[in-house]
């Protein structure tokens, strides 16, 4: 079943702002999920698999929040028929 995608109406100065800050949002959990992949990698290179292991759920969490926050901006984004 395909939709076709028509061109939205112009955004009220509040919705605006809600796509500026989900965008802000997904940022901000990308970076700290790279934080977190990146003390993982330390970790994991000083021989502390455990809690290696817990900053690699930790990165997780926050890109599962950051896909979140990037889906509501598609749906904001894209108008359906």
């Amino acid at each position: 079943m395909s939709t076709e995608v028509k061109h939205a109406a112009p955004k009220t100065a509040s919705e605006k702002q809600q796509g500026i800050d989900n965008h802000k949002k997904a940022a901000m959990h990308l970076e700290q999920a790279a934080k977190h992949h990146h003390e993982a990698a330390r970790l994991l290179s000083e021989g502390h698999d455990e809690k290696a292991c817990g900053c690699g759920a930790k990165a997780d969490g926050h890109s599962i929040l950051a896909k979140k926050a990037q889906k509501k901006n598609l749906k904001n984004m894209a108008v359906t028929k």
